[in-house]
């Protein structure tokens, strides 16, 4: 929490100026958390701070009330200066358990606010965290942190103890409690809570007053309550004009569709099997049918890839979405779709694994899988967002890719960025590249396999269209002619033109952007959602005067053509991945350089403090 102004008085109680804060809300997954965490979150875009959010949650939906593993979070960086992350350590901590302390609490730094739910802390609950005696009463709680112990259960019962309502569902309000505290110790305008609360609970007006009731009575709270000293107040950030809204990196590649069926012209058929982290992208495209959206909620994952390829060769955008589980299940129509040679977008927004893993937790341990994992020799173009709101032209350019090679394109998303949020500014869509279609319509020296000079694409024809029948699938077709095919030679040419249309999209691959110096002693790689963390890890340490820079990759096959130079401009090159080293394992085999791994498979996001250390570690080695 950094301080940037001296302490200014207004009415009774100081107000402080930060420059930035790390907030964390944590109680049991029945405590309204995510919601708490949302709502503070809207708060902060109203204020016009720069921001990053971090929900995790368990995968189960009810995990055991009080057990550490059903412990739920919400956590978020906001402030008047550029907000990379959702942070390393917390400036404060919401505990509105026994359980919730015990996983948080060594992530708050020493001296941060910790703001405690006292009606938690019974025996019940305690003997369910492990404690054997009430952490509340050990001085050196308060010794090391700002302990502040409040009732927030018997106070949310007071505020509304004169409403019609039992027990269970006054108690299910306390999270606004603690929102209207937490909101007037950093200066949160209540004005959109309480307007989401009038939308929300508008066919339940009780409901309405209820959590009306109790946001302003935690609000009213910090105010009276003589052990808040203080509030914190967080100026705006700079940020270009336009029109903003917080944007989830699902509801962005939701809305890259959508944007491209739009600018195409041409139908979006998306078909995918429920499954976290995806499954929100669904039922985001699910409510926007009038876009050239049709959406299948299919019976397993083999049946969703079918249907999207099955939508391609119908001459529509065909789109899949899954996590690295069902990923593997659609590999083999993602092969069918190669040899096919058809436009085919598949999402894969990845989770901790194997197997079921930790479902709802964030990796990016899926880039071998989206590079190798299927059967033969299966290329297939990968790309990779940085933020969530860059899922977005990830998504666009996916499908831009994908119509003008036709060839299959994986986007790799993942658990953070899927549920992480950012403010995002809504482009403009004339801004966006063109998506330029043509149907073969011309019967005249048609054959199915007779390729784009440039891009090495087939002829995409809409069945129907008189003159053009023609079959395609799973069997090696001859070139050109499209005839099946056991010849030696043709298999071998067939093999080689579907690797080099991949590497062809190089082509359209911009020079790479460095942060930092063209040349000197550290290069940081990055891809995906670890951008924010390498990117405050790297300015901190030029801030310093190290000579370091970053580069982070959006294409991860074909890699850019500048790829192989830049790094070996840098006496050393360090990777950082939330895996045990894959890109890394890339880059040591396409261009031969000592690139060092930085790994962390915990399934959390790298923290900048850790990759930080990593980069003066390795750029103070000979």
């Amino acid at each position: 929490m950094s301080e940037t102004a001296t302490p200014v008085t207004g009415g009774r109680k100081s107000r402080k100026e930060l420059s930035r804060a790390v907030i964390r809300f944590a109680g049991d997954s029945g405590d309204g958390m995510q919601l708490t965490g949302e709502q503070f979150t809207t708060e902060s875009a109203w204020a016009g701070n720069d921001l990053a959010t971090l929900p995790n949650f368990p995968a189960e939906i009810r995990a055991p009330a009080g057990t550490l593993f059903g412990v739920s979070s919400f956590q978020l960086q906001f402030g008047s200066q550029r907000v990379y992350t959702p942070g390393d350590r917390l400036d404060c901590l919401v505990a509105m358990n026994p359980a919730a302390l015990k996983v948080h609490l060594s992530d708050l730094k020493p001296g941060g606010l910790l703001i405690v739910n006292t009606a938690a802390y019974e025996k019940r609950n305690l003997d369910k965290a492990g404690y054997a005696q009430n952490p509340l009463d050990d001085p050196a709680l308060a010794e090391r942190y700002r302990l502040h112990k409040v009732d927030m259960s018997g106070l949310t019962h007071e505020a509304i103890k004169d409403l019609p309502l039992n027990t269970k569902e006054k108690d299910r309000t306390k999270n606004f409690f603690a929102l209207g505290l937490v909101s007037w110790i950093y200066t949160r305008p209540l004005e959109p809570t309480l307007d989401w609360i009038g939308k929300k609970f508008a066919k339940n007006p009780q409901f309405a007053e209820a959590n009306t009731r109790v946001l302003k009575a935690g609000h009213a709270f910090g105010e009276t309550a003589e052990f808040f000293e203080e509030s914190y107040g967080i100026a705006p950030a700079e940020m270009a004009p336009g029109l903003y809204r917080a944007m989830t990196g699902n509801r962005a590649l939701a809305w890259g569709l959508l944007a491209a069926a739009q600018r195409s012209q041409l139908t979006v058929v998306y078909g995918a099997y429920p499954i976290t982290p995806a499954s929100s992208v669904l039922e985001e495209l699910a409510m926007h049918k009038r876009f050239r959206i049709r959406t299948i909620q299919a019976e397993d994952e083999i049946a969703a890839v079918t249907a999207a390829i099955g939508a391609s060769f119908g001459g529509a955008i065909g789109v899949t979405c899954s996590s690295g589980p069902g990923i593997a299940l659609k590999g083999e129509g993602i092969g069918l779709a190669v040899t096919a040679e058809l436009p085919l977008v598949i999402l894969n927004i990845q989770r901790a694994g194997p197997s079921t893993g930790m479902p709802t937790k964030t990796e990016q341990a899926d880039l071998m899988q989206a590079l190798y994992g299927r059967n033969s020799e299966s290329p297939i173009v990968v790309l990779a967002p940085a933020t969530p709101g860059d899922c977005f032209y990830v998504a666009y350019e996916a499908v831009r890719i994908a119509l003008k090679y036709m060839v299959p394109v994986m986007v790799l998303s993942d658990g953070f960025l899927a549920n992480g949020s950012e403010p995002w500014l809504i482009p403009d869509p004339a801004t966006l590249p063109p998506i330029d279609v043509t149907f073969r319509t011309e019967k005249e020296g048609f054959f199915p396999y007779l390729r784009d000079p440039a891009t090495l694409a087939r002829p995409w024809v809409r069945p129907g269209t008189p003159g053009l029948e023609h079959r395609i699938g799973g069997i090696e077709k001859q070139d050109v002619t499209g005839n099946i095919s056991y010849d030696p030679e043709n298999h071998d040419h067939m093999v080689r033109t579907r690797a080099e249309k991949v590497r062809r999209v190089a082509q359209e691959i911009p020079p790479t952007s460095i942060n930092g110096p063209a040349t000197g002693d550290v290069l940081v790689v990055g891809w995906g959602g670890t951008y924010g963390a390498i990117t405050a890890a790297v300015e901190r340490a030029q801030a310093d005067g190290k000579s370091v820079a970053s580069i982070h990759l959006r294409h991860l096959n074909p890699l850019p053509p500048d790829l192989g130079h830049l790094l070996r401009e840098y006496r050393k090159v360090l990777v950082p991945e939330i895996n045990s080293g894959q890109l890394v394992r890339v880059l040591r085999a396409e261009y031969l350089v000592d690139a060092v791994g930085f790994n962390r498979v915990r399934g959390l996001p790298l923290a900048s403090e850790d990759i930080y250390d990593a980069v003066i570690q390795l750029g103070s080695q000979k």
